[in-house]
């Protein structure tokens, strides 16, 4: 009886869990909507078994986007470093951080789509308790601004979960700027809302 291991290296590439998310994250990043049928049949499974694997569309997206949202505020570390040392306002590192994810969310082409295509979706998604997005990215910010405050790069007088709650609230109220007043999203409008808050 050969194990799962030995089907893959000797070429077996029948679809798993992990491959529906990686496909439908690459069609994600590239702009395109996620539609659980036609993942469906790109993987050649059923929309059961699919649904089996990844629960709903909505569960599914929220990974994707989470993946996505993590990975850029984990690697955004050195570009602000690099941009709050040349800063004449001498902004804190972790302001200039929140800038960039919100600067690269806006730019990035799955996010583009998704929020003017499925914008109050999206922000429903994102922001309501019960998806856990927004749980988790409350939780991310925090662990960042005790990463911050230890180092000496940050100084506020909030207590630190209220401080990563309402960062993270003027984070989202600037991405989804469209669908809340109308007006275009701007993360310079942003940037100045979080050097207030998280002074260095």
């Amino acid at each position: 009886m050969t194990t799962p291991l030995q089907r893959r290296l000797a070429g077996d590439s029948r679809p798993d869990p992990m491959t529906a998310f990686r496909v439908a994250r690459a069609a994600f990043q590239a702009g395109q909507r996620v539609d659980m049928r036609g993942l469906a049949g790109e993987l050649g499974v059923n929309r059961a078994t699919l649904y089996r694997w990844v629960g709903s569309r909505e569960e599914l997206l929220s990974e994707i986007v989470w993946s996505l949202c993590a990975r850029t505020l984990r690697l955004s570390a050195d570009r602000a470093r690099e941009r709050a040392e040349v800063d004449p306002e001498q902004p804190s590192e972790l302001a200039v951080r929140l800038t960039l994810f919100v600067e690269d969310t806006l730019g990035h082409p799955g996010m583009r789509r998704f929020l003017a295509e499925e914008g109050e979706f999206a922000m429903r998604l994102l922001t309501l308790s019960s998806g856990g997005f927004q749980r988790r990215l409350v939780a991310l910010v925090d662990e960042l601004a005790a990463e911050a405050t230890a180092a000496g790069g940050l100084h506020s007088p909030l207590p630190r979960p209220d401080l990563a709650y309402t960062v993270v609230r003027v984070v989202e109220s600037f991405v989804y700027l469209k669908v809340i007043t109308g007006e275009e999203p701007d993360a310079a409008r942003a940037g100045r809302v979080l050097r207030a808050l998280l002074p260095r």
